[in-house]
């Protein structure tokens, strides 16, 4: 089996193994159109990716054995926002295109992905997408708040996928309203990229006790808050998580509304898994940040309304299977944070609608679909 190095260490990091010397480079010879050309020939979503990528690449920059890395990411956003502030048009595809179709389930990062990637060699595809017109792209619309995300920004790159030779239906939930096994039929094959929009719960006293201002997700809160449906924000609201789903709740929680904003979280702010620039906006904005804390019970009162959180403090153990050192309950510590709406973000998994309509699907414990990491096939053929 071969394995390809990649030299760049940025280009190591980067998931998509983007050509970031060349596009950089480009960019400094004024060539904005080239260097854009080159981002997409990995990843078709510039201006996502130039403004809420995690940009592993910057981690591994070079220049950070200088002084400090180059400002990677937000130089895809300078190629792409160069396109769209000059009304310059995306290049035509011109490949013939072939008989063959796809189907390509959900509307997300990597559905959009590969239908512009099979656009190019000659693929008509079709994606089926749950949420209605408007909001495609998955996560980065529904999960990603507008203030990190200019949406009609978003929509500009899914505009231009479109272009391509890429429809979309919207509205229409596989595994609801069309099985997979329709699907199969309609299309020479099926890509499956339906996301993880299903909050996982915390696993504590009260959870399911159904009272009013809990909020089971923390993914289901930031989509209805986009949508314009009510989210249910009380005055005082917490939400239990350290990633940057569980950021992006309490700054939305604040422009919901709400005048006191907590976060819990059982680490240290140095294993928080959020984007550090993400925490310190938060801390600007006022957030509460409440950190080595455990949530034990969500406490409600006799008319079943949501009063408070009750936790405990934590210290640091011994390092566990993830390499981060294990968080553990101080005695005796227990307090309550009184709020009106707790909402829990510690984590996202699969929606079964998808893989109860698909027999012969191989599933792991976590419900997520078995798939091959080289190549991406499922158990089932095609």
């Amino acid at each position: 089996k071969y394995l390809h190095k990649i030299t760049a260490p940025c280009m190591d990091k980067c998931p998509a193994h983007i050509d970031i010397p060349k596009y950089v480079e480009e960019i400094k010879n004024y060539q904005y159109s080239d260097a854009l050309a080159t981002i997409r020939e990995n990843m078709p979503l510039p201006a996502v990716c130039g403004r809420v990528c995690p940009h592993p690449c910057e981690t591994a920059c070079r220049r950070k054995n200088v002084d400090d890395s180059i400002n990677i990411m937000v130089l895809k956003r300078t190629a792409s926002d160069y396109e769209w502030m000059h009304k310059l048009q995306h290049p035509a595809n011109t490949v013939p295109m072939k008989k063959k179709t796809v189907g390509i389930v959900g509307a997300g990062p990597a559905g959009l992905a590969a239908a512009y990637y099979l656009a190019l060699q000659g693929y008509r595809s079709t994606i089926y997408e749950t949420l209605p017109e408007g909001y495609g792209g998955g996560m980065v619309a529904v999960g990603i708040p507008a203030y990190r995300m200019p949406r009609h920004l978003l929509q500009r790159d899914i505009d231009i996928i479109q272009s391509m030779g890429v429809e979309i239906v919207y509205n229409c939930r596989v595994g609801q309203d069309i099985s997979l096994a329709e699907l199969k039929q309609k299309h020479d094959a099926v890509f499956l990229a339906p996301g993880a929009h299903r909050s996982k719960p915390m696993g504590v006293e009260g959870e399911d006790a159904g009272y009013k201002g809990f909020l089971k997700g923390g993914i289901d809160f930031l989509r209805d808050a986009y949508m314009h449906r009510p989210t249910g924000m009380g005055k005082k609201v917490v939400v239990v998580g350290g990633g940057n789903t569980a950021i992006d709740c309490v700054r939305v929680a604040l422009r919901e509304g709400c005048e006191a904003s907590y976060l819990v979280y059982r680490r240290s702010r140095a294993e928080m898994p959020a984007r550090a620039e993400e925490a310190h906006h938060a801390e600007e904005e006022g957030i509460d940040f409440r950190l080595l804390t455990n949530p034990i019970k969500v406490v409600g009162d006799e008319n079943g309304w949501v009063t408070g959180l009750e936790v405990v403090k934590q210290q640091l153990g011994e390092p566990d299977a993830s390499g981060r050192r294990r968080p553990i309950d101080i005695p005796g510590s227990n307090y309550i944070i009184d709020v009106d709406v707790v909402i829990v973000a510690i984590g996202q998994g699969p929606n079964p609608i998808l893989t109860q309509s698909g027999a012969g699907l191989e599933l792991r414990k976590s419900g997520n679909i078995v798939a091959d990491p080289e190549t991406g096939k499922t158990s089932r053929k095609g």
